[in-house]
């Protein structure tokens, strides 16, 4: 009989590589922006998530979601969510690399930034673990209100030891931090939550307090304490809620349900409600969204650099398809439109890189006590956490597309990509709460903007299309006052678009920068990734993001 199923032309699993050693972009940016002294580290996790292995965890995680246990077999209250093994070896992989605590840790020039590139490692395995450790890396300025809470606390959050059973914080050998803020009603506007906390004796900062009410999305249920918000007596207050009180008894934190979500289904987020449960003040009555603040940039942090993750991975997968692939004659690679599709898609990803790793920096200087540096940070990440979330979902989508049918089919790993992109763009507050966030800094900052303006302009003289379209940014900036909110989607991105540039100018590779301006800039390019203009040095471009070490 002769053979009807001989396999050919298909590509391979990119699995078994160095996530980090494949990826030349990144590897600059670390050098770069000052954390080259982690190089060793982050190669080293790149090894490890790169493995078949871990990418099955990822696998794993995402087919057997965490199930809700409400009660046991007898009817008691438990409150406990169930994992697949797959989640817990992640999340101990994460703990053990120090991805929730490093600048925390080890306080020096490029902890943040050796921490992003660690992040970008783990979220290629799978980017459902980046929401509990990201919380747990952001609470602790935020717990650094009140440092007698902090004093009990910081350790637990930094150590290097994940253990995942619900038990009393005390017992454990380090505990996670989540986050329960928004409300039914409310949403982004956590102004108008009706959870109301009462003192238990006499109240203040650092005192016991219990809360009752609902929260409509609470993220990690499994952790071990959350920073919540409700009204005190004198307004919006941050408290500190462990899932047991001091004497060991669980709390009243009860969990309503899971959330049936698009993507991000290895992470449980859920519904609450909170019966009395007990809790402490962090920071001052009234003024829990000033306390909070902190921990909601980072995590704003953490949301670009997994979208700019997102298209690493997406476009890794589809150069490394493209080499392998084969129709009507050539490789796909070598064939010029998909060429044009390839090079667009590697633009994209090597801007966000850049941008996040450099934003990564800037959360490092400010911590050193930058003046220039603390105020960028205000701005600069509202602005880049809108443009890179917001372009993820379409590079993800032609990422996908790039593989064809084989894309389509769940177990290539795409459609999970295409799932989890948009989560980053809504999550700490979706785009029009990122532009409103940045106009507000404008209002209440104007040295924020000049220190904007004056990074973007360190590229000065260096490219006549970038010179021009930062000029037309500024000429938005200064358009009327009155229509500034309607087009605060167009000035954000303009920025965004203008700090990428530069960046690419001062710092990138030539045709990298060429083609960025070109396209981005310069208006010569369409409404879709592939349209960039001829004559680009696509095929140095690919070479770039393509993931051979």
């Amino acid at each position: 009989m002769s053979a009807t199923h001989e396999v050919f032309n298909q590509s391979t699993p990119l699995e078994d590589v160095n996530l980090f050693e494949i990826d030349l972009p990144l590897q600059e940016a670390l050098d770069r922006e000052g954390g080259d002294w982690a190089r060793e580290r982050v190669s080293a996790l790149g090894e490890i998530c790169g493995s078949a292995e871990v990418q099955r965890w990822g696998r794993e995680a995402n087919e057997f979601p965490p199930r809700l246990k409400t009660h046991d077999r007898f009817g008691h209250r438990i409150d406990e969510v169930e994992f697949h093994p797959a989640w817990h070896r992640l999340m101990e992989l994460a703990v053990s690399h120090d991805i929730h605590g490093l600048p925390w840790r080890r306080p020096e020039p490029g902890a943040n930034v050796a921490r992003a590139a660690l992040f970008t490692q783990l979220s290629q395995a799978e980017a459902g673990v980046g929401c509990p450790i990201s919380m747990t890396f952001s609470v602790i300025p935020a717990l650094r209100a009140q440092p007698e809470v902090a004093a009990e606390w910081e350790p637990r959050f930094l150590s290097l030891e994940y253990d995942g059973e619900l038990r009393p914080a005390p017992e454990k050998p380090g505990a996670l931090a989540g986050m329960a803020m928004t409300e039914k009603q409310g949403g982004s506007d956590v102004r108008a939550n009706t959870t109301r906390a009462v003192a238990m004796n006499g109240g203040g900062p650092g005192a016991e307090y219990e809360i009752t009410g609902h929260k409509w999305f609470c993220s990690a249920p499994m952790c071990d304490a959350f920073l919540v918000l409700a009204q005190a007596e004198g307004g919006i207050t941050c408290f500190l809620m462990p899932r047991f009180t001091p004497d060991g008894r669980r709390n009243d934190f009860h969990i309503q349900r899971l959330k049936d979500k698009l993507g991000n289904r290895s992470n449980a987020s859920s519904e609450v409600e909170f019966r009395g449960a007990w809790a402490r003040m962090i920071g001052e009555e009234g003024r829990g969204v000033q306390t909070i603040i902190e921990m909601v940039g980072h995590t704003r942090l953490d949301c670009a650099i997994g979208s700019s993750t997102g298209m690493r991975e997406g476009v890794a997968q589809a150069i490394h398809h493209a080499s392998n692939r084969s129709a009507f004659g050539a490789r796909l690679i070598d064939q010029p439109l998909m060429e044009n599709v390839l090079a667009d898609l590697s633009l994209e990803s090597e801007a966000a890189t850049a941008s996040v790793m450099r934003l990564a920096r800037i959360y490092d200087d400010a911590a050193a006590g930058d003046e220039t540096s603390q105020l960028l940070k205000r701005i600069a990440t509202p602005v880049l956490k809108y443009w890179i979330c917001k372009r993820a979902p379409a590079h993800a989508v032609e990422s996908l597309e790039c593989l064809g049918g084989n894309g389509y089919a769940e177990e290539s790993g795409m459609p999970r990509l295409v799932r989890e992109s948009p989560l980053m763009s809504i999550w700490e507050g979706s785009g029009n709460v990122q532009c409103l966030d940045a106009l507000r800094a404008m209002v209440k900052s104007p040295d924020s903007t000049e220190a904007l303006l004056g990074e973007i302009g360190e590229a000065a003289g260096a490219d006549s299309r970038l010179d021009a379209f930062t000029g037309r940014v500024r000429d938005e900036l200064t358009g009327s006052p009155e229509t500034l909110e309607v087009r605060a989607r167009r000035v954000i991105e303009g920025l965004a678009l203008a700090f990428q540039g530069s960046l690419l100018v001062r710092h990138g590779d030539p045709a990298v920068a060429d083609a960025f301006c070109a396209s981005r800039l310069d208006g010569d390019w369409g409404g879709a990734f592939g349209t960039l203009p001829p004559g680009l040095a696509y095929g140095s471009i690919i070479a770039r993001s393509a993931p051979v070490a």
